[in-house]
Protein backbone atom coordinates (compact mmCIF):
# COMPACT_ATOMS: atom_id res chain seq x y z
CA UNK A 1 0.00 0.00 0.00
CA UNK A 2 1.23 3.65 -0.50
CA UNK A 3 0.96 5.32 2.40
CA UNK A 4 1.25 9.07 2.46
CA UNK A 5 2.61 10.74 6.09
CA UNK A 6 1.69 14.58 6.78
CA UNK A 7 3.01 16.23 9.91
CA UNK A 8 3.97 19.87 10.89
CA UNK A 9 1.26 21.85 9.96
CA UNK A 10 0.23 25.85 11.27
CA UNK A 11 -0.60 24.99 14.75
CA UNK A 12 1.06 25.43 18.01
CA UNK A 13 1.33 21.86 17.70
CA UNK A 14 3.61 21.52 15.44
CA UNK A 15 7.11 20.37 17.01
CA UNK A 16 5.15 17.96 18.74
CA UNK A 17 3.59 16.91 15.10
CA UNK A 18 7.16 15.91 14.09
CA UNK A 19 8.11 13.68 17.31
CA UNK A 20 4.95 11.82 16.55
CA UNK A 21 5.08 10.87 12.73
CA UNK A 22 8.95 10.46 13.58
CA UNK A 23 8.00 7.53 15.64
CA UNK A 24 4.64 6.51 13.05
CA UNK A 25 7.29 6.50 10.03
CA UNK A 26 9.85 4.22 11.82
CA UNK A 27 6.93 1.79 12.71
CA UNK A 28 5.07 1.38 9.39
CA UNK A 29 5.20 -2.08 8.25
CA UNK A 30 8.26 -2.15 5.93
CA UNK A 31 5.90 -3.42 2.93
CA UNK A 32 4.59 -0.42 2.46
CA UNK A 33 5.57 2.54 0.18
CA UNK A 34 5.84 5.73 2.84
CA UNK A 35 6.05 8.66 1.62
CA UNK A 36 6.78 11.81 4.08
CA UNK A 37 5.01 15.52 3.32
CA UNK A 38 6.13 18.45 5.89
CA UNK A 39 4.13 21.20 6.31
CA UNK A 40 5.66 24.54 7.47
CA UNK A 41 4.63 27.27 10.18
CA UNK A 42 3.61 28.59 7.41
CA UNK A 43 1.16 26.23 5.68
CA UNK A 44 3.13 25.65 2.78
CA UNK A 45 3.98 21.63 1.61
CA UNK A 46 7.10 19.96 0.86
CA UNK A 47 7.64 16.46 -0.30
CA UNK A 48 10.43 15.19 1.71
CA UNK A 49 13.74 12.94 0.10
CA UNK A 50 13.36 9.28 0.54
CA UNK A 51 16.35 9.51 2.22
CA UNK A 52 14.95 11.10 5.41
CA UNK A 53 12.70 7.73 5.88
CA UNK A 54 15.57 5.77 5.89
CA UNK A 55 17.60 7.89 8.17
CA UNK A 56 14.68 7.72 10.61
CA UNK A 57 14.57 4.20 10.08
CA UNK A 58 18.44 3.53 10.83
CA UNK A 59 18.52 5.79 13.43
CA UNK A 60 16.63 6.06 16.47
CA UNK A 61 17.74 9.39 17.24
CA UNK A 62 17.27 11.23 14.25
CA UNK A 63 14.87 14.04 14.47
CA UNK A 64 12.26 14.52 11.77
CA UNK A 65 12.41 18.18 10.17
CA UNK A 66 11.08 20.01 6.81
CA UNK A 67 13.10 20.38 4.16
CA UNK A 68 11.66 23.43 2.16
CA UNK A 69 13.52 22.62 -1.51
CA UNK A 70 10.85 24.72 -3.97
CA UNK A 71 11.13 22.14 -6.51
CA UNK A 72 9.30 19.81 -4.26
CA UNK A 73 6.58 21.78 -3.04
CA UNK A 74 3.33 19.99 -3.01
CA UNK A 75 0.11 20.28 -5.26
CA UNK A 76 -2.87 18.96 -4.71
CA UNK A 77 -5.72 18.47 -7.44
CA UNK A 78 -9.37 18.27 -6.20
CA UNK A 79 -10.78 14.58 -7.30
CA UNK A 80 -7.03 14.01 -8.07
CA UNK A 81 -7.60 10.69 -5.83
CA UNK A 82 -5.02 7.76 -5.43
CA UNK A 83 -3.17 8.24 -8.07
CA UNK A 84 -3.18 11.65 -8.88
CA UNK A 85 -4.36 14.42 -6.11
CA UNK A 86 -0.65 14.58 -4.87
CA UNK A 87 1.77 16.06 -7.30
CA UNK A 88 5.42 17.49 -6.48
CA UNK A 89 8.26 17.81 -8.75
CA UNK A 90 5.85 17.45 -11.78
CA UNK A 91 5.29 14.00 -10.69
CA UNK A 92 2.10 12.44 -8.91
CA UNK A 93 2.65 10.70 -5.43
CA UNK A 94 0.54 7.54 -4.70
CA UNK A 95 -1.62 7.81 -1.90
CA UNK A 96 -3.67 4.56 -1.14
CA UNK A 97 -4.15 6.06 2.46
CA UNK A 98 -2.91 9.06 4.19
CA UNK A 99 -2.44 9.52 7.57
CA UNK A 100 -2.12 13.32 8.45
CA UNK A 101 0.04 12.81 11.92
CA UNK A 102 -0.72 16.78 12.85
CA UNK A 103 -2.31 17.92 16.23
CA UNK A 104 -4.47 21.29 16.66
CA UNK A 105 -5.30 23.94 14.31
CA UNK A 106 -5.39 23.20 10.43
CA UNK A 107 -4.64 19.68 11.63
CA UNK A 108 -7.39 17.81 13.71
CA UNK A 109 -9.92 20.92 13.96
CA UNK A 110 -11.56 19.24 9.67
CA UNK A 111 -9.62 21.75 7.32
CA UNK A 112 -7.24 18.87 6.38
CA UNK A 113 -9.86 16.35 6.64
CA UNK A 114 -11.87 18.87 4.38
CA UNK A 115 -8.95 19.31 1.65
CA UNK A 116 -8.68 15.49 1.41
CA UNK A 117 -12.30 14.66 0.97
CA UNK A 118 -12.34 16.81 -2.01
CA UNK A 119 -8.85 15.23 -3.35
CA UNK A 120 -11.35 11.71 -3.30
CA UNK A 121 -8.53 10.59 -0.67
CA UNK A 122 -8.42 7.89 1.58
CA UNK A 123 -7.40 9.01 5.49
CA UNK A 124 -7.09 7.74 8.58
CA UNK A 125 -8.85 9.88 11.63
CA UNK A 126 -12.40 11.30 11.91
CA UNK A 127 -14.48 12.64 9.12
CA UNK A 128 -14.32 16.87 8.71
CA UNK A 129 -17.53 17.05 11.03
CA UNK A 130 -16.07 15.53 13.89
CA UNK A 131 -13.18 16.83 13.80
CA UNK A 132 -14.59 20.26 13.55
CA UNK A 133 -16.73 19.40 16.94
CA UNK A 134 -14.30 17.91 18.72
CA UNK A 135 -11.75 20.03 18.09
CA UNK A 136 -14.22 22.80 20.25
CA UNK A 137 -14.56 21.65 23.92
CA UNK A 138 -17.54 23.46 24.74
CA UNK A 139 -19.38 22.10 21.86
CA UNK A 140 -17.81 18.54 22.67
CA UNK A 141 -19.32 19.10 25.96
CA UNK A 142 -22.70 20.29 24.50
CA UNK A 143 -23.17 16.73 22.48
CA UNK A 144 -22.32 14.63 25.70
CA UNK A 145 -24.24 16.03 28.17
CA UNK A 146 -26.62 15.69 25.00
CA UNK A 147 -26.13 12.51 25.48
CA UNK A 148 -25.99 12.18 28.65
CA UNK A 149 -22.43 11.81 29.81
CA UNK A 150 -21.07 13.34 32.71
CA UNK A 151 -18.53 16.61 32.14
CA UNK A 152 -16.54 18.83 34.15
CA UNK A 153 -18.87 22.14 34.67
CA UNK A 154 -18.05 25.24 33.20
CA UNK A 155 -18.55 28.35 32.53
CA UNK A 156 -17.51 30.18 28.49
CA UNK A 157 -16.62 32.82 27.55
CA UNK A 158 -16.00 34.65 23.84
CA UNK A 159 -13.87 37.81 22.42
CA UNK A 160 -17.60 39.46 22.19
CA UNK A 161 -17.64 39.30 26.22
CA UNK A 162 -14.32 41.11 26.45
CA UNK A 163 -15.60 43.90 24.17
CA UNK A 164 -18.18 44.87 26.52
CA UNK A 165 -15.87 45.17 30.11
CA UNK A 166 -19.12 45.24 32.15
CA UNK A 167 -21.07 42.05 30.94
CA UNK A 168 -17.34 40.48 31.01
CA UNK A 169 -16.60 41.19 35.12
CA UNK A 170 -20.12 40.11 35.36
CA UNK A 171 -19.29 36.85 33.98
CA UNK A 172 -15.86 36.53 35.28
CA UNK A 173 -17.51 37.25 38.64
CA UNK A 174 -20.46 34.95 37.99
CA UNK A 175 -17.62 32.02 36.85
CA UNK A 176 -16.19 32.36 40.35
CA UNK A 177 -19.55 32.90 42.19
CA UNK A 178 -20.64 29.11 40.50
CA UNK A 179 -17.57 27.45 40.51
CA UNK A 180 -15.32 28.60 43.07
CA UNK A 181 -11.41 28.50 42.77
CA UNK A 182 -9.10 26.87 42.35
CA UNK A 183 -10.19 26.91 38.56
CA UNK A 184 -8.78 25.58 35.25
CA UNK A 185 -8.99 28.77 32.47
CA UNK A 186 -8.38 26.61 28.30
CA UNK A 187 -8.89 27.88 25.30
CA UNK A 188 -11.60 26.21 23.26
CA UNK A 189 -9.90 25.06 20.29
CA UNK A 190 -6.34 24.80 21.30
CA UNK A 191 -4.39 21.33 22.38
CA UNK A 192 -1.16 19.99 24.26
CA UNK A 193 -2.28 22.41 27.23
CA UNK A 194 -1.51 25.21 24.73
CA UNK A 195 -2.79 28.77 26.68
CA UNK A 196 -4.35 26.86 29.63
CA UNK A 197 -3.46 27.16 33.01
CA UNK A 198 -4.85 27.31 36.95
CA UNK A 199 -5.56 29.98 38.46
CA UNK A 200 -6.84 30.37 42.55
CA UNK A 201 -7.18 33.78 42.81
CA UNK A 202 -8.67 37.24 41.31
CA UNK A 203 -5.37 37.85 40.09
CA UNK A 204 -4.19 34.59 38.72
CA UNK A 205 -7.70 34.53 36.78
CA UNK A 206 -7.45 37.90 35.12
CA UNK A 207 -3.54 36.74 33.69
CA UNK A 208 -4.69 33.18 32.76
CA UNK A 209 -8.23 34.67 30.78
CA UNK A 210 -5.77 36.97 29.15
CA UNK A 211 -3.45 34.16 28.03
CA UNK A 212 -6.12 31.62 27.02
CA UNK A 213 -7.26 34.48 25.07
CA UNK A 214 -4.43 34.77 23.04
CA UNK A 215 -4.77 31.12 21.58
CA UNK A 216 -8.50 30.91 21.17
CA UNK A 217 -11.81 33.56 20.50
CA UNK A 218 -13.47 31.50 23.12
CA UNK A 219 -12.18 30.11 26.17
CA UNK A 220 -13.33 27.77 28.94
CA UNK A 221 -13.19 28.21 32.57
CA UNK A 222 -13.72 24.96 34.54
CA UNK A 223 -13.85 23.76 37.99
CA UNK A 224 -10.35 22.47 38.92
CA UNK A 225 -11.28 19.37 40.49
CA UNK A 226 -8.63 17.18 42.59
CA UNK A 227 -8.50 14.49 39.99
CA UNK A 228 -6.82 11.68 39.22
CA UNK A 229 -6.18 11.84 35.02
CA UNK A 230 -7.25 8.82 33.43
CA UNK A 231 -7.06 8.41 29.21
CA UNK A 232 -8.46 5.40 27.13
CA UNK A 233 -7.57 4.81 23.78
CA UNK A 234 -10.42 4.00 21.01
CA UNK A 235 -10.83 2.77 17.36
CA UNK A 236 -13.66 1.84 15.01
CA UNK A 237 -16.14 3.80 13.19
CA UNK A 238 -19.30 4.86 15.41
CA UNK A 239 -21.42 5.58 12.05
CA UNK A 240 -20.49 2.38 10.13
CA UNK A 241 -19.96 -0.66 12.67
CA UNK A 242 -19.69 -3.50 10.00
CA UNK A 243 -19.53 -6.79 12.53
CA UNK A 244 -17.99 -9.25 9.59
CA UNK A 245 -15.30 -6.31 9.25
CA UNK A 246 -13.31 -5.99 12.95
CA UNK A 247 -11.70 -3.05 12.18
CA UNK A 248 -14.69 -1.21 12.78
CA UNK A 249 -15.96 -2.58 15.63
CA UNK A 250 -15.47 0.34 18.60
CA UNK A 251 -12.77 -0.93 20.71
CA UNK A 252 -11.26 0.33 23.92
CA UNK A 253 -7.99 -0.25 25.05
CA UNK A 254 -6.45 0.61 28.51
CA UNK A 255 -7.72 2.57 30.70
CA UNK A 256 -4.66 4.19 31.94
CA UNK A 257 -3.24 6.39 34.37
CA UNK A 258 -1.11 9.64 34.60
CA UNK A 259 0.41 10.38 37.79
CA UNK A 260 1.99 14.01 37.11
CA UNK A 261 4.96 15.31 39.19
CA UNK A 262 3.86 18.57 37.49
CA UNK A 263 1.27 21.20 38.29
CA UNK A 264 -0.89 19.10 36.21
CA UNK A 265 -0.47 17.62 33.14
CA UNK A 266 0.82 20.56 30.86
CA UNK A 267 2.80 20.26 28.29
CA UNK A 268 6.16 19.98 29.39
CA UNK A 269 4.74 17.49 31.34
CA UNK A 270 3.59 15.63 28.64
CA UNK A 271 6.00 15.93 25.74
CA UNK A 272 9.43 17.36 27.47
CA UNK A 273 10.17 15.72 30.20
CA UNK A 274 10.60 12.23 30.06
CA UNK A 275 10.01 11.45 33.90
CA UNK A 276 7.17 14.66 33.77
CA UNK A 277 4.56 11.37 34.87
CA UNK A 278 4.57 8.17 35.52
CA UNK A 279 1.97 6.02 33.38
CA UNK A 280 0.04 3.64 35.01
CA UNK A 281 -1.68 0.93 32.67
CA UNK A 282 -4.37 -0.42 33.31
CA UNK A 283 -5.35 2.23 35.61
CA UNK A 284 -5.30 1.64 39.17
CA UNK A 285 -9.32 0.72 39.34
CA UNK A 286 -11.15 -2.05 40.07
CA UNK A 287 -12.65 -4.01 37.14
CA UNK A 288 -15.71 -2.37 37.68
CA UNK A 289 -14.68 1.11 36.93
CA UNK A 290 -12.01 -0.32 34.14
CA UNK A 291 -14.96 -1.33 32.96
CA UNK A 292 -17.18 1.41 33.18
CA UNK A 293 -14.44 3.63 31.60
CA UNK A 294 -14.17 1.83 28.34
CA UNK A 295 -17.87 1.72 28.29
CA UNK A 296 -18.06 5.29 28.47
CA UNK A 297 -14.67 6.39 26.39
CA UNK A 298 -16.92 4.31 23.72
CA UNK A 299 -20.14 6.12 24.30
CA UNK A 300 -18.31 9.19 23.96
CA UNK A 301 -16.69 8.66 20.76
CA UNK A 302 -19.98 7.73 19.27
CA UNK A 303 -22.06 10.63 20.53
CA UNK A 304 -19.44 12.72 18.51
CA UNK A 305 -19.47 10.19 15.51
CA UNK A 306 -15.61 9.47 15.84
CA UNK A 307 -14.12 7.00 13.21
CA UNK A 308 -10.53 5.77 13.17
CA UNK A 309 -9.00 6.84 16.82
CA UNK A 310 -9.60 8.82 19.78
CA UNK A 311 -8.14 8.84 22.87
CA UNK A 312 -11.17 9.86 25.57
CA UNK A 313 -9.87 11.82 28.98
CA UNK A 314 -11.03 11.50 32.25
CA UNK A 315 -11.38 12.75 35.54
CA UNK A 316 -11.36 10.80 38.92
CA UNK A 317 -12.67 13.14 41.79
CA UNK A 318 -10.20 12.40 44.67
CA UNK A 319 -13.02 13.12 47.41
CA UNK A 320 -16.47 11.99 45.66
CA UNK A 321 -14.67 8.99 43.24
CA UNK A 322 -17.03 10.61 41.12
CA UNK A 323 -16.10 9.96 36.92
CA UNK A 324 -16.19 13.12 34.33
CA UNK A 325 -14.92 13.07 30.95
CA UNK A 326 -12.55 15.73 30.47
CA UNK A 327 -12.12 15.87 26.50
CA UNK A 328 -11.61 13.99 23.26
CA UNK A 329 -7.97 13.83 20.95
CA UNK A 330 -9.31 12.64 17.42
CA UNK A 331 -5.32 12.97 16.31
CA UNK A 332 -3.26 12.16 20.02
CA UNK A 333 0.34 12.20 20.23
CA UNK A 334 2.13 9.10 18.85
CA UNK A 335 5.36 9.76 20.21
CA UNK A 336 7.72 7.14 22.32
CA UNK A 337 5.95 8.33 25.75
CA UNK A 338 2.42 9.03 24.44
CA UNK A 339 -0.55 7.01 25.70
CA UNK A 340 -2.47 5.77 22.64
CA UNK A 341 0.09 3.54 21.40
CA UNK A 342 1.12 2.49 24.68
CA UNK A 343 -2.63 1.46 25.83
CA UNK A 344 -3.03 -0.49 22.82
CA UNK A 345 0.10 -2.22 23.16
CA UNK A 346 -1.24 -3.30 26.63
CA UNK A 347 -4.09 -4.76 24.60
CA UNK A 348 -1.73 -6.97 22.49
CA UNK A 349 -1.86 -4.38 19.66
CA UNK A 350 1.95 -3.68 18.61
CA UNK A 351 3.00 -0.23 17.66
CA UNK A 352 2.78 -1.87 13.98
CA UNK A 353 -0.29 -3.80 14.10
CA UNK A 354 -1.76 -0.14 15.12
CA UNK A 355 -1.27 1.16 12.56
CA UNK A 356 -2.64 -1.81 10.30
CA UNK A 357 -5.53 -1.28 12.19
CA UNK A 358 -5.62 2.53 11.84
CA UNK A 359 -5.26 2.00 8.06
CA UNK A 360 -7.85 -0.69 7.29
CA UNK A 361 -10.22 0.80 9.07
CA UNK A 362 -9.52 3.98 6.82
CA UNK A 363 -9.80 2.17 3.50
CA UNK A 364 -13.12 0.55 4.78
CA UNK A 365 -14.81 3.82 5.53
CA UNK A 366 -13.18 5.29 2.31
CA UNK A 367 -14.75 2.69 0.39
CA UNK A 368 -18.47 2.39 2.09
CA UNK A 369 -18.40 5.99 1.53
CA UNK A 370 -17.61 6.25 -2.04
CA UNK A 371 -20.57 3.73 -2.56
CA UNK A 372 -23.15 6.51 -1.18
CA UNK A 373 -25.09 8.22 -3.73
CA UNK A 374 -23.97 11.99 -4.36
CA UNK A 375 -26.08 13.34 -7.80
CA UNK A 376 -28.76 12.13 -9.55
Amino acid sequence: MNIVLIYGGRSGEHEISLISCASVARNVAQSHNVKLIGVTKEGKWYLQDDSVLANLRNDKNAKLTIATDEKNAVSIIPGGGADGAFIAAGKPIKADCVFPVMHGTYSEDGTIQGLLDMANLCYVGCNVLSSAVTMDKVTTKILWQNAGLPVVPYVLLTRSDINDSKKYDALVSSAVKKLHYPLFVKPCSAGSSDGASKATNDKELSIALLEAFEWDDKVLVEKAINAREVECSVTGNAITVDHNNKCTELTAYGPGEIVPKHVFYDYDAKYNDPDGAELKIPALLDDKKLNYIRETAKKAYAAVDASGLSRVDFFIDRKTNKIYLNEINTIPGFTSISMFPKMCESAGLSFTDTLELLFAEAKSRFEAHNKLTTSR
